[in-house]
């Protein structure tokens, strides 16, 4: 295994490495939006992002911020470690689908019970992933879903070498 150098983070950044293992949630006063086909699906300054090492932030948005008409639930499910099982949705607007796209904890573990029923999304199959008006990048890695922006510093899991951390 090729153990990861850090990326000194500069004032105002924070570094993945310094997150904790296990997951923490915990709640932003960062206005979250997300758009797909054109349309504001999700708006929220009452969100949670899951803090884990090696990993840009996931952001979960209370079921009431988002336009719940677009969410179809799927048969996608998978389970955390941390947080428990999830179900996931496709996320439906006008002519446009993105399958298994957002997902939630309807029965999360202690630890994220506050969580429940909160929403996430893969940023790499929505049109734009807003934290604070800045655009997010999608992590790196099809299977995960963090968010990254320029004050969050890695490298991060799911970049190229990184498999074996």
């Amino acid at each position: 295994m090729i153990k990861p150098v850090p990326i000194q983070p500069a004032p105002g950044q924070e570094s993945v490495w310094d997150y904790p293992r296990p997951a923490i949630a915990e709640p932003t006063p960062k206005r979250i939006q997300v758009i797909f086909n054109g349309v504001m699906i999700a708006d929220s300054v009452m969100s949670y992002r899951v803090l884990e090492t090696s990993h840009p932030p996931s952001y979960y948005l209370p079921q009431e911020d988002l336009r719940m008409e677009y969410f179809i639930p799927s048969n996608g499910r998978s389970t955390c470690e941390w947080k428990g099982p999830a179900q996931y949705f496709t996320i439906s607007v006008n002519d446009r689908k993105a399958e298994n796209a957002a997902w939630c904890y309807p029965s999360p573990t202690p630890s994220f019970e506050q969580m429940k029923g909160y929403v996430a999304f893969y940023p790499r199959m929505m049109d734009e992933c807003r934290v604070a008006g800045e655009i997010a990048t999608p992590q790196a890695g099809g299977f995960y879903g963090g968010w990254v922006t320029k004050d969050i510093v890695g490298p991060m899991k799911g970049e190229p070498g990184t498999w074996g951390w």
